[in-house]
């Protein structure tokens, strides 16, 4: 189908899903729609199954969490056309339509702004009117959590809190790669995963010249999480998104622009609500590290050695052709990470993980002059705030072992002086702010240090 053509598109839809419980596969079908005809796309998840098919009860409330699932992946497919009308299945609550709401305007802020689309910032679901049921409540605030591992230094640092306070964490993922893999076996804990299938026809469309853009994906593998957890009688999802994941990267049209708007706590609040709501679970989803800064989670990271031959946090790295390789050295978030964690480590572990010492060489000066917020916006990346980047770079200043790497010395001379002023170490390693997080959690001690 030509680009034209789907920007004929006028309406989004969700015309069924459905699983198979003998092969743990749930089927989400979506439309767009308009005069130029009809485009449909299935996508399917694989869901790990459990050693005993699970009582009504809890298959009721894996079903509804599907249904949320269902909607809230489809943003997936909505973008390649971005359609003005967003069609959905059933009479939903208060809360659910207002997760939607959010994950298809919100969400795809930063998608609106690189697309020059501020209509779906103002997007508004249809929902057919009809009785709402109400869900049986599902009590599963006591149970072991499902931990989501992704690889890099967060996750690790709460599976890690998890275990030392007792509470026996699973591991989780979707579409585990070699990374992950690696790092649930130097865990030493069983995991569990789940699979995401797109539909190869995105794919294709996205070739032909559909739009594309950046998804809230935390979402959808919160949800598939969820899922998982409810499906084998396991507790909370524990995620580990940062208190700076809530900062936006720049106001356009009014509206804030978050490349990280799915790992923020109003995200995490709305999701929350959404399965209270409309699949009755008590306590199903939260960031365990939500009131941390991301300098204050490296300094937690630091103290771990069992993860330095397998973690990363940098996406690029997984496209390189070295299969080996789990660092690019040459992305905002390798930058961020590395001078994160310079100020707690030993140049030489540090220069062990990353394979490179980046803030010896000066071609990254550049790079690091945006993480501090002298060039351009921060970068649309999972990266920490500004002031965290100067506090890292206050501390490199005095340390001996830092303090005459050229990328430092380069820094610390561009900075102005009235900048410093804003980097409050106190701030960085105080926790703080809005978070969701059960009293049985946050009495961890290693989260408070």
């Amino acid at each position: 189908m030509l680009n034209g053509q789907l920007r004929q598109m006028d309406a989004f839809n969700f015309p069924s899903h459905s699983v198979d419980l003998a092969t743990g596969e749930a089927s989400f079908d979506y439309a767009l729609t308009g005069p130029g005809g009809e485009v449909r796309f299935t996508e399917v998840i694989t869901f790990p199954l459990p050693a005993s098919r699970p009582d009504d009860t809890t298959l009721a409330t894996f079903g509804r969490v599907l249904e949320l699932l269902h909607l809230v992946a489809g943003v997936s497919y909505y973008k390649a056309a971005a359609p003005r009308r967003l069609v959905l299945p059933k009479p939903l609550g208060e809360a659910a339509v207002a997760l939607v709401t959010a994950i298809y305007t919100k969400g795809l802020a930063e998608y609106a702004f690189r697309n020059d689309l501020p209509y779906v910032l103002e997007l508004v679901p249809e929902v057919p009117a009809g009785e709402v049921a109400i869900p049986a409540a599902y009590d599963n605030s006591a149970r072991r959590p499902l931990s989501a591992v992704g690889g890099g230094k967060d996750s690790i640092v709460s599976l890690e809190a998890l275990r030392a306070a007792g509470l026996d964490p699973v591991p989780f993922s979707v579409n585990p790669n070699r990374v992950i893999v690696a790092v649930n076996e130097a865990s030493g804990l069983s995991p569990l995963a789940a699979r995401r299938r797109i539909d190869p026809a995105l794919f294709e469309l996205n070739a032909a010249g559909a739009r594309n853009g950046h998804i809230p994906v935390t979402a959808i593998n919160s949800l598939i999480a969820v899922a998982t957890s409810v499906l084998h009688g396991l507790g909370p999802v524990v995620m580990s998104n940062e208190r700076s994941a809530s900062d936006p990267n720049l106001v356009w049209n009014g509206h804030e622009i978050n490349h990280q708007w799915s790992k923020g706590v109003e995200a995490e609040g709305l999701l929350r609500a959404a399965l209270a709501g409309h699949a009755g679970l008590t306590e199903p989803y939260f960031s365990l590290l939500r009131q941390l800064s991301e300098l204050h989670i490296a300094r937690l990271f630091a103290r771990h050695t069992r993860y330095d031959n397998v973690v990363t946090s940098c996406n690029a790295a997984f496209k390189l052709h070295n299969a080996t390789a789990r660092w690019c050295g040459n992305c905002p978030k390798c930058r961020f990470v590395f001078l994160a964690l310079a100020p707690f480590m030993p140049r030489e572990r540090l220069a062990g993980i990353f394979g490179a010492d980046l803030l010896a060489d000066p071609a990254q000066v550049p790079g690091y002059l945006e993480l501090l917020g002298i060039d351009a916006h921060k970068p649309f990346e999972c990266v920490g705030e500004v002031e965290e980047s100067l506090v890292a770079l206050g501390l490199l200043a005095e340390q001996e072992q830092w303090r005459d790497a050229p990328v430092v010395r380069a820094l610390v001379a561009a900075v102005p002086p009235e900048a410093w002023a804003t980097a409050s170490r106190s701030d960085v390693f105080t926790p703080s702010g809005p978070h969701y997080i059960p009293p049985t959690y946050s009495r961890i001690p290693m989260i408070r240090d």
